[in-house]
């Protein structure tokens, strides 16, 4: 390579990492910034950023990179002072979170969810006490929703009680009442992370009658005692996230991530796979590792599973849980 390519090729690298740079600060201003000052920090961010482009094309490419590194930096100290707080207007489904009491074999959880909802805008708020029996707990469930192709899946776990009582809970976005749901916005801290504890009949029912997502419902092989360590483990992040406040992220932290490292605490060598990533394989995932019922194939017990049209004929009956478990063959007694 002679001197005049190696320097078209530096140039053209040291273009690229300005332009990756300006790329993902303009996206932070975009999500972060102050809403009424937003549109100028971007402006000041693009002549910044138009600025060194012009000193590359100059032949001026160490000033161009230092004062791009000045700059990014100057960035990154901004990003790494941003906080995440408790105290937002939030929407109304996210608006508490949950906390738990634990004494002895005696759960007190507050603030559970059990919305009766009409539409996804109508609904009656309730917000619960509810108390429960570790000794009690029973069964595990995985719930996958699909809302967006067959890689995109939002995923919750149900414990199930010796009374037939069921506790759902849900990884999701802390979302403010004047911000949507954006994927990307998940990867620069639009949003806190949440916990949401609810009544199957709410969390559940939300996706299949009123969203009309397609749902899944696959039964866990766990122990009996490594379903309690999974209840407590939830019990402690919900208590955490009350004290110390956490963003969501797309990836690193979600209703699967999350989950899996939850897990990793009491199932000791558990493997990661690509399907962590995409919650819409996960149940591929669990049942590679044995965690679903392996007398049957993953096929069938898909088949099994789609609950929506029970969901639907079940509706607002006091027996949702049992209709919605219609057909899904008990797990043999010993995992």
């Amino acid at each position: 390579m002679n001197i005049a390519a190696g320097h078209v090729l530096a140039v053209a690298c040291a273009a690229l990492l300005v332009m990756g740079a300006l790329a993902w600060g303009a996206a932070a201003l975009w999500f972060k910034a102050a809403r009424g000052r937003r549109m100028a920090w971007l402006l000041l961010w693009t002549l910044f950023g138009a600025g060194l482009l012009v000193l590359l094309a100059a032949g001026r490419a160490g000033t161009a990179l230092l004062l791009g590194a000045c700059g990014f930096a100057a960035m990154l100290l901004w990003w790494r002072s941003l906080k995440p707080s408790n105290e937002r207007a939030w929407a109304d489904e996210v608006a508490r979170a949950a906390t738990a009491v634990v004494q002895g074999e005696q759960v007190t959880l507050h603030d559970v969810r059990n919305f009766e909802w009409r539409s996804r805008e109508e609904f009656d708020a309730r917000w619960e006490t509810r108390h429960y029996d570790l000794q009690a707990l029973r069964t595990l469930d995985m719930i996958t929703s699909y809302w967006r192709g067959p890689a995109i899946a939002h995923v919750l776990f149900s414990f199930g009680f010796a009374d037939g009582e069921y506790l759902t809970f849900s990884v999701e976005i802390r979302r403010p009442r004047s911000e949507r749901f954006n994927e990307l916005g998940g990867f620069f801290r639009q949003f806190e992370l949440s916990i949401v504890a609810a009544d199957e009949r709410d969390v559940i029912r939300l996706r299949t009658n009123v969203r009309g997502e397609e749902v899944y419902l696959y039964r866990i092989r766990l122990p009996a005692a490594e379903i309690r360590a999974l209840f407590e483990i939830y019990l402690e992040q919900l208590n955490e996230l009350a004290q110390h406040p956490r963003f969501y992220n797309t990836v690193t932290a979600n209703c699967t991530t999350l989950v899996y490292r939850m897990v990793q605490r009491i199932v000791h060598g558990l493997p990661f796979s690509y399907r962590v990533l995409l919650p819409g394989y996960l149940p591929e995932y669990v049942y590679s590792i044995g965690g679903l019922d392996g007398r049957y194939p993953l096929a069938q017990l898909r088949t099994l599973g789609r609950i929506g049209e029970r969901a639907h004929s079940a509706d607002r009956s006091s027996d949702f849980s049992t209709a919605i478990r219609a057909g899904i063959p008990p797990l043999p007694d010993s995992p």
